[in-house]
């Protein structure tokens, strides 16, 4: 089958689709998401298959209203009131403990908590709203694969796989959102993303960041927290703040082939990089540099010959954390000196 691009005209049609059980992949403001009705579970089954993900790696639920979340959680607490006030519609994924049988072990990895998120993008509220559903959407990407930024970066990954992929346009943020598991008595990011820790505390008080380690038999509470994500065919390494670019540019020119280079633009103005480095700009800083990672490995991924890529880091706070957390797991943790 064809996959098929739809427009925000198209949008009832889209609906239609997810109605009848079918794949739609949808945008949000952080990356594109592989869209599936929540409450189908063969529908969601399906969605494992389309990526190639893992089973025990649960997935978020889209939802349009706080009614929705309503329909499905045990209990909202206080504090994810309040956080869903300030933050949502936005990039916070919130975990919370489910009522018994509302939602299926595809949906929750066999957990009694599903992750809700309420993206910022009114393509696809109008979406959910005329499906009627919640729609559970990891990344529409094949698994272990950057996150898709772009309706296309859907389209070469899974056409053929799913029913259609609503377009509109590239996202603004490019990273996944932050996701906060509230279902516990300590609050824990689990995974890093725009909204950030100190951005949280403001609202909630003190928070914790997540420092466990997902063993190979445990099942994790979100996703990007167990398997390996965001890798291109080619080694990431990781140049780190207050690196030396003249010495990078030296080690690329002892390399036999292309060397792919993702930076800010000030480092190539002031950089003199040999004829076999490729580049890819990040823009100014953390923020451009988050809205155009993926981009940019995808980018390389399409160059074969291109066995080795150098990407700038940044300060790990801020946008900065959830930044290196996509690149500490594309470069599978592997810095540049240690290449050097």
């Amino acid at each position: 089958m064809e996959t098929k691009i739809y427009s925000i005209e198209d949008l009832q049609e889209a609906a239609q689709a997810i109605k009848a059980g079918k794949l739609v992949a949808f945008p949000t403001e952080t990356v594109y998401g592989l869209g599936a009705d929540a409450t189908n579970e063969q529908a969601v089954k399906q969605v494992y298959l389309a990526k190639g993900r893992p089973s025990d790696n649960p997935l978020i639920v889209h939802v349009a209203s706080l009614a929705m979340v309503e329909q499905y959680a045990a209990e909202i607490p206080a504090k994810a009131r309040a956080l869903m006030k300030e933050f949502w519609p936005g990039s916070l994924t919130i975990i919370l403990k489910i009522k018994p049988n509302t939602l299926s072990k595809a949906v929750t990895g066999g957990l009694d908590t599903v992750a809700f998120r309420f993206p910022a993008n009114q393509a696809t509220l109008d979406l959910i709203k005329q499906a009627g559903v919640p729609l559970v959407g990891p990344s529409a990407n094949t698994s272990g694969k950057p996150s898709p930024t772009t309706a296309n970066h859907v389209f070469h990954d899974l056409n053929g796989k799913i029913a259609g992929i609503l377009d509109d346009g590239p996202t603004r943020v490019g990273v996944e959102s932050t996701v906060l598991d509230l279902s516990t008595a300590q609050p824990v990011i689990l995974r890093p993303g725009a909204v950030t820790k100190a951005a949280i505390e403001r609202v909630i008080g003190s928070i914790e960041l997540n420092h466990h380690k997902v063993k190979q038999d445990e099942i994790p509470k979100a996703p990007g927290m167990k398997y390996k994500h965001y890798a291109p065919n080619a080694q990431v390494y990781i140049v780190d703040p207050g690196s030396d670019w003249d010495r990078v540019a030296t080690w690329i020119k002892a390399q036999p082939g292309t060397v792919g280079v993702m930076a800010t633009a000030a480092v190539f103005a002031t950089t003199d990089f040999p004829l076999n480095a490729e580049h890819f700009s990040l823009g100014t800083d953390v923020v451009s540099a988050a809205h155009l990672l993926f981009d940019g490995l995808r980018a390389f991924d399409q160059q074969p010959e291109i066995k080795q890529i150098v990407v700038q880091g940044f300060a790990n706070d801020g946008l900065g954390a959830a930044y290196m957390n996509r690149l500490n797991k594309s470069a599978g943790g592997t810095h540049w000196g240690q290449a050097d």
